[in-house]
């Protein structure tokens, strides 16, 4: 078995993870999350998005969480951006890094983009121009790269035509998102073996939600294969809110648990990690999906008896 000695986690908790929860998460506590996030050792959060208020009421306080976070020189504080309006929002408020997303999947794209890939192409790249003249570097999502909630399976060419015109706008990083969980480990070697033909797996990070279980068995290939980044979330939070059925991302704590077991150096506290779980479970008001935090929560029970 081929392993890297290092992987890079992206911690997209605060996001995407928060995204789609009805219940309201106040300024304060999304900022005390990162806060407790930036004592983990991670070295990249994704903090919040600058997408219209009205379509995520949830993260509509972007500004002020970014202004009031306390920052680590060594983390880059990242934050979803939507077009030139958000791209402003997001300058003003002094994001380390902004992030541009599409999907792979036309159908997709315009439910939650309301735009064709191609008409979409033009704005991104827009937002690329203007983060890139204020030295800011760009990550792109793709979401639906194995499976979409209107079209079924994705095609890889489908994914390499969206991956090229991003790296074309001068991406830096493209983050490969199984956004509704279907994929499983043939369908990611076989995207990633086209992917790989072209591009440097430096080029990528893996996006895995855990809809229905073989996020960490798509981890393992992604591994095998030479990806070391990987986006995920504590507690297994999130879900896509315009993707019927999908479940949360993989959470960090379980991914942690994979890679500290298999001696695969993340800088990552995962006892920390836990922690700020806790933190945003308590504040969410119901238990979050990760088998870590069940654990704890067994202990926990165990414990009180």
């Amino acid at each position: 078995m081929q392993l890297p000695k290092h992987v890079i986690i992206k911690e997209v908790g605060p996001r995407d993870g928060l995204q789609n929860e009805k219940m309201h998460i106040s300024t304060v506590d999304k900022v005390q999350l990162v806060n407790l996030l930036s004592q983990t050792g991670l070295n990249y959060i994704e903090v919040t998005s600058f997408v219209h208020p009205k379509w995520i009421p949830q993260l509509a306080d972007a500004v002020e969480v970014l202004q009031d976070i306390k920052r680590h020189k060594d983390i880059t504080y990242a934050a979803l951006v939507p077009n030139m309006h958000g791209l402003e929002r997001a300058l003003q408020a002094e994001v380390d890094e902004v992030s541009i997303f599409m999907s792979a999947s036309e159908s997709h794209n315009k439910s939650n983009i309301n735009k064709t890939i191609d008409e979409t192409f033009p704005i991104l790249e827009e937002v690329v121009v203007g983060a890139k003249a204020a030295k800011k570097h760009v990550r792109g999502y793709i979401s639906t790269v194995i499976g979409c909630p209107y079209e079924g399976y994705i095609h890889p060419d489908k994914v390499l035509r969206v991956t090229e015109k991003l790296l074309e706008m001068g991406v830096a990083e493209v983050s490969l998102g199984d956004t509704i969980g279907v994929g499983v480990p043939t369908q990611v070697e076989f995207l990633l073996e086209e992917l790989l033909k072209r591009y440097p797996a430096e080029k990528f990070a893996m996006h895995f939600h855990d809809t229905r279980g073989t996020a960490i068995a798509n981890i393992m290939t992604s591994l095998e294969m030479g990806i070391t980044k990987f986006d995920s979330a504590l507690g297994g939070l999130g879900g896509c809110p315009y993707a019927k059925g999908a479940s949360g991302n993989v959470a960090t704590e379980d991914m942690l648990y994979l890679f500290d077991e298999m001696g695969i150096e993340t800088g990552v506290d995962r006892q920390k990690v836990l922690e700020a779980a806790l933190f945003i479970e308590e504040k969410l008001g119901k238990a979050v999906a990760s088998k870590q935090m069940a654990i704890v929560r067994n202990e926990r029970s165990a414990n009180q008896r």
